[in-house]
């Protein structure tokens, strides 16, 4: 693309435009400075509101993908690829899943996710090779991260999911974009000139962050990884998130620290079992078949036991 198409493209994107409301930013007060970016922070969540829509769809998409062993794979380049491996990498310990269920791929590889590599984001051809490289397949689903929604490297992801069957997602900041246009599911927050002009690590990198957000997480309570509103498939893999483990069944059964404690042994520090096992009186064994026979949900797991 030559330097005077790429002016003519950035100048009709929504997310490069000049923001009436910051145009005097650089003469304001430190204090005035942080009031101006909070009044534009504050349109970001109305933004992704008009969107649920298309949330809820990718969720379910999701879901269903979950529960043929298909994996989320996030694309995406500088800062959106570096909320999509910030989002994949913190699955595993919040829902006790494979570090392989949701896995973030940004242009340029892991370098990139501490020094910009802003190049990388310019080969379509790279976005294809590396979902071929971790060998993609038509149950696993594809989401492209891109603010502008024009990314090569997320359009060659998307096109190649595409082509071998994969569903796609598309997340951008523009209405229209050629990433929303290809994408089996687009969502596309419109939250309107940056703050400071084409800054998309912004207003734009949060509302993607908000997305991403509730993308695993509403697929992860939708697989029964919650009850009532506990994260009871946390890996308690460190002392912080041991503590939390104690914390989430005394939360949930009302017993004591030491009686958590005690659950958390006999389970293997295996949250739902513990709570299973504190709430119906079953063995550590009989809950595992019982939390099995529920397909994971423990509310109904513990609906089941009472009544039988």
């Amino acid at each position: 693309m030559t330097n005077e198409t790429l002016l003519n493209t950035l100048s009709l994107l929504v997310s490069e435009g000049r923001n009436p409301d910051t145009m005097d930013i650089d003469l304001l007060s430190t204090n005035d400075i942080v009031e101006r970016l909070n009044r534009q922070d504050k349109m970001v969540p109305l933004a992704v509101e008009k969107v649920l829509p298309q949330i809820a769809r990718a969720v379910d998409n999701i879901t269903h993908c979950f529960k043929n062993n298909g994996r989320l794979i996030y694309c995406g380049a500088g800062t959106s690829g570096r909320l999509g491996v910030l989002d994949a990498s913190e699955c595993p310990p919040t829902f006790g899943v494979s570090d392989q269920m949701v896995v973030g791929l940004i242009a340029g590889g892991k370098e990139a996710m501490f020094k910009a590599k802003e190049g990388a984001e310019d080969s379509r051809e790279q976005g294809k090779s590396d979902l071929q490289t971790i060998k993609l397949t038509p149950d696993d689903i594809v989401v492209g991260i891109a603010a502008s929604g024009r990314t090569p490297y997320v359009i060659g992801a998307i096109d190649y999911a595409n082509s071998i069957g994969a569903t796609t997602v598309a997340v951008s900041c523009n209405p229209d974009s050629p990433i929303a246009q290809s994408a089996t599911i687009a969502i596309s927050p419109i939250v309107g000139p940056e703050a400071l002009t084409g800054s998309t690590r912004l207003k734009s990198g949060t509302a993607q962050k908000l997305v991403l957000n509730m993308l695993t997480t509403a697929s992860m309570i939708r697989l029964g990884k919650s009850y009532e509103n506990l994260m009871v498939d946390v890996k308690a893999t460190n002392e912080k998130l041991v503590a939390r483990a104690i914390r989430i069944v005394m939360q949930a059964t009302e017993c004591n620290k030491s009686r958590a404690t005690d659950l958390l042994r006999q389970s293997n520090n295996n949250a739902k079992i513990a709570i299973l096992m504190e709430l119906t009186g079953l063995s550590c064994q009989e809950a595992e078949q019982s939390l099995s026979r529920s397909d994971g949900f423990l509310r109904q797991a513990i609906r089941s036991s009472k009544e039988s």
